[in-house]
Order: structure tokens, then sequence, then C-alpha cells
């Protein structure tokens, strides 16, 4: 499915082409529904709490769509590449890339929450909390060790992926799918352009759904403001500004050295993704925008190719919000309940991490779903104390998914300019607010830089 300067603003926009447009941007509608929203969850609470279904909506809306989304698009996009050498190199890349990334955010949250210490003088007792929310978060089935984790990638029936929704699941299905078409060559190139079309209704679909996209917003913002108010955030005001501060910290100096050692700025990246952004502001969930970050990415200069296996990878595998958030989170609760944690505790507290967070899904509350697994695996911190994260948690969320689809933007740049399959000036161009409709739509160049 390549896509034309028109029908990549149709799908990042999620609407008619400038020339046809009526009315604020969908950037601009988010943004006054925001607002609203928490005008709405301040003054009226019980009616911001009554806006949970809006929100919840949409969510299931996105999410019905990223399963058929990820299947077709790694799927076509390993098999346009042909050579099956050129899939494994990619895959590599883009897996080392996520490895050394994410323990790199593990570190980083690690040493800002050793640094700033946000638990500590809360002296909390894990005997008078109730367990019966963590016992709810762990009550469905996960993995626990390596193997069992490793054997939960593989799904029962190939449909079954599908039905329970799981992401992993169906990325191993579309690279068993992609590496096969590949593998085939011409005797499936009936099958590679059936998936193609129906990507483009897929696609279609999707830029209907995001015309909710305000109303979405709307209802989860008015719910989270409603449900835990603005002025319950004081006892744990330190965290969130300490998490915050972070990921802002990792997103401007981390991944902006990383897209200057690419040639381009992550300032104007940011300004390029603005309204993906304030919609997974919105949302809570990176998963949102998805399809739009992948038509953008394109548009911006990346091969097809690369961007169609790194972006869906990548919201698996590449969770740098999520991975900051659960190293402060854990020696958050580790301080708050006065509980030592020896240098070997902390190691084997990251090394479960490093497992634990590639499985973490880039929707509302995994991040929370995730600790609770992590600590009740190494034993080292009581899991109930959790219980202390629940009236910010969904605050946090934000900014985890914020971070997730800079950072898998960011990777999927890599990758392309690593691959030589980044058009580099064009991508420096749109960068610099050229029309889409202004910029050559020839694949991208080959690079030597």
């Amino acid at each position: 499915m390549e896509l034309t300067p028109e029908s990549a603003e149709r799908i990042t926009e999620g609407e008619e082409p400038p020339k046809k447009r009526r009315g604020p941007s969908l950037y601009v509608q988010v943004l006054i529904a925001l607002a609203l929203s928490v005008l709405l969850g301040w003054l009226r609470p019980e009616w911001g709490i009554a806006m949970k279904p809006l929100g919840d909506g949409f969510v299931k809306l996105i999410k019905m769509l990223i399963g058929p989304i990820v299947f077709m698009t790694v799927a076509v996009g390993i098999a346009g590449m042909k050579d099956l050498k050129s899939v494994g190199r990619v895959g590599g890349k883009a897996i080392l890339y996520f490895e050394v990334m994410t323990t790199l955010a593990l570190l980083i949250g690690l040493a800002i929450a050793h640094l700033v210490k946000p638990g500590a003088g809360i002296h909390a007792s894990a005997e008078g909390m109730d367990p019966s929310i963590v016992d709810k978060a762990l009550s469905g089935p996960r993995p626990h060790g390596v193997a069992e984790h490793l054997l939960a990638l593989i799904p029962n029936t190939f449909l079954g992926a599908f039905v329970d929704g799981d992401v992993l699941q169906i990325l191993v299905l579309a690279v068993l799918l992609g590496v096969a078409l590949a593998g085939l060559g011409e005797r499936a190139a009936g099958v590679s352009t059936l998936l193609e079309q129906f990507a483009t209704a897929v696609f279609a679909i999707v830029g209907i759904v995001m015309r909710a996209a305000p109303i979405g917003a709307f209802g989860a913002m008015a719910f989270t403001i409603g449900k835990y108010g603005i002025g319950t955030l004081g006892s744990l005001a330190k965290l969130m500004a300490a998490f915050y501060a972070t990921a802002l910290l990792f997103v401007l100096v981390v991944l902006g050295a990383v897209m200057r050692a690419m040639g381009l700025s992550i300032i104007k990246l940011l300004r390029y993704l603005r309204e993906e952004l304030v919609i997974v502001l919105g949302t809570s969930s990176s998963e949102s925008a998805l399809p739009r970050l992948m038509g953008k990415l394109e548009l911006l200069g990346c091969a097809p190719p690369v961007v169609r296996l790194v972006v869906p990878t990548g919201y698996s595998f590449n969770l740098d919000g999520t991975s900051i958030y659960l190293t402060m989170a854990a020696l958050f609760v580790a301080q708050a309940l006065d509980v030592p944690l020896s240098p070997g505790d902390e190691i084997r507290l990251l090394l479960v991490l490093l497992l634990t967070s590639k499985g973490a899904a880039a929707v509302t509350g995994s991040g929370f779903v995730t600790l609770a697994a992590t600590l009740a695996s190494t034993g080292s911190v009581p899991v109930v104390g959790i219980t202390l994260l629940l009236g910010v948690d969904r605050f946090m969320s934000e900014a985890r998914a914020l971070t997730n689809i800079v950072g898998n933007a960011v990777a999927t740049i890599v990758v392309a300019k690593w691959e030589k399959q980044l058009d580099v000036a064009r991508a420096k161009r749109v960068l610099e607010g050229g029309r889409p409709d202004a910029i050559d739509d020839s694949p991208p160049e080959v690079t030597s830089d």
C-alpha cells in the first residue's frame, strides 16, 4: 500500500485534504475537547465520571483495528522486501536498537529514583493495604519465566490471536506470513495484492474513526479528572513530577541526541507529530495514534517496508516511557514501604524488567499490571505496595504513552537511516513545515551518509 501525498494526508489528518477541509483541524478540536473535559471533571466530577464510556468506546474502536493493521502492514512489508536477508537485517537492527534504548530508559529511571527518592518519608505499611486490588490485577493468566514468556507468543489457533487481541501473537503470525510470501515470490503476488487492498480499506476505516478523536479524548480526560481530582495528587506529586521530568529529559536529551546524529531535530519532529501527541494525551494510549504515525513516517521519507516492520514491532518491544515508569515506580514502592534493596536486588529487578517490559502493551493500565507482575516475580518488594500508585497511575499513563510514541518514531527513523532507506532531504523539508502535496512522492532515496 504505497502512500501518495493525498492519501497520506487523509490518513494522518483523519479527514479530507486541506482544500476540502472545513472548520478547525483535528489538532485544534482535540485541544478544545481536552480543555472542556478538564473543566467538566473539575467543576462536575460526577458528570466527568459519567463520560468514561466515550473514552472507552474510542479506544475500543482503535484497538479493534490494531490487530488487522499490524498483521497486514508487517506481512506486506516483509513480503515487499523480497530478499529475506534484508528482512532479518532490518528486524535485527530494530531489536538491537530497542534493547539498547529500553535498557537505557530502565537505567535512567533507576538513577533518577535514587537521586530524587520520591517515596522517602512516606513510611507506609504493607499490613494495612488491601491486597484484593493486586489480586485482581494479577488474576489473569501471565507467564512467570523466560520459557513461559516465549511460549505465550504462540497463539493456540491462527484466529485466536485476533480474538484475544494479543499484538505480540499477531506479530508472530504476520512475520511468518510475510516470510512465506517473500519466499514464494511471484506465486504469492495475488495474496500480497489482496492484503494491500484490504489494508487500504482498513486505513479508510481509521480515517472515519479518527473523526471521533475529540469525543474520545473528552470522555477519557473528563473521567480521569472527575474520578481522581486534581487536588488528590498532592501526596504523590513528587513522584509524578520526577517521572514527567525524567520522561521529558529522555525525549529531549537522549532521543534528541539520536535525532541530531541523524541530522534532524527532535523539536521539529514533535511539532510534526503534534496531532498524534494530543490524541495520545487525551486517550492515554499510544495505540490510538499507531495508524496515523505510520502514515506520517512514510510521508516523512522512511521507506514503507521499514515503517511497516519497525513501528508495529516497536509498539511491543520499544516502550521507553513504560520502562522509565517501571523502575521509578518499583523504587518508589520500596522507599515508601522502607524496604531496603541491595545491589543484587536491583540487578535482579532490572533483569526481570528487561523481559516483562517487552510484554507490556501500549494501552492504559498495562504499566500498572506489568509492575505488579514484576514485583511478584522478584519477591524483593511487597506487591501490595503498588496500591499507593492507584491515585496517580492514570495521570502518569499519559507521559508513558507520549514517550512511547516518540521513541518509536525515532526508532523507525534510525533504522531507516541505518538501512539507507531514509530520504534525509525530504525529511528535513517536511519537518521544516513543507506541505505534503508540495513534496515529490518518489520512493525514499538511498542515502550514503
